[in-house]
């Protein structure tokens, strides 16, 4: 099975999610943001963009994680990391943060999942993946949207038809949150991502 490399940004919620236990032991390769233009993402079996990394850094890389699409590659970007400016096909639409919603009477966080037969619901619930919305996509035509917001678009989406590759993208900042040790379901989202992720890897043999 191919390494999953994630890309560290240098910040301690980057830290804390990468380095530390218990998710330390699902990245099998780190590459500093500012070394990634550089890197040789040949064997790379995913390439995982952490929460709230800097644009400039991710454009500096953009014809690299093209190339590594191009030949079939895997990426998972996280919320906040500019998506726009290294990735095809982005229609992002930022909204306003409402962190407090679930303090509402009859709260509803408006987030609904579209495949529950998706592999990734295996691993991880709707719950696992609610805490706010920083906005949401309009996903290409032909890519699939797993988590939406009611009437707006996706929260989470899998393309594999704007390239040769597979790229997910979300809005959600997991990393953020779990090294920030705010918000309990951004951790338990971690846990059953990433294992999915070992186990989509393993089964395809990537």
């Amino acid at each position: 099975m191919k390494p999953i490399v994630a890309v560290d940004g240098g910040t301690y919620f980057h830290r804390k999610t990468l380095y530390e236990a218990p998710y330390a032991e699902f990245f099998d390769d780190i590459i500093y943001a500012h070394d990634l233009a550089q890197a040789d993402l040949t064997n790379v079996g995913c390439l995982f963009v952490t929460s709230r990394q800097s644009g400039e850094l991710m454009a500096n890389a953009k014809d690299k994680i093209a190339r590594y699409l191009a030949q079939g590659g895997f990426v998972v970007a996280m919320g906040e990391t500019e998506y726009a400016k290294w990735l095809p096909n982005i229609d992002w639409h930022p909204t306003e943060v409402n962190f407090w919603w679930w303090l509402d009477k009859d709260a509803d966080s408006g987030l609904v999942v579209n495949n529950e037969q998706h592999t990734l619901f295996n691993y991880l619930s709707l719950a696992d993946a609610t805490w706010h919305q920083h906005g949401y996509f309009n996903p290409p035509n032909g890519a699939e949207s797993l988590i939406s917001i009611k009437s707006k678009g996706s929260v989470l989406y899998e393309d594999r038809v704007s390239t040769p590759g597979r790229i997910i993208v979300t809005t959600l900042d997991p990393c953020y949150h779990h090294g920030s040790y705010f918000m309990p379901s951004t951790t338990k989202f971690l846990a059953g991502f990433l294992p999915w992720l070992r186990a989509e890897l393993s089964q395809q043999g990537n």
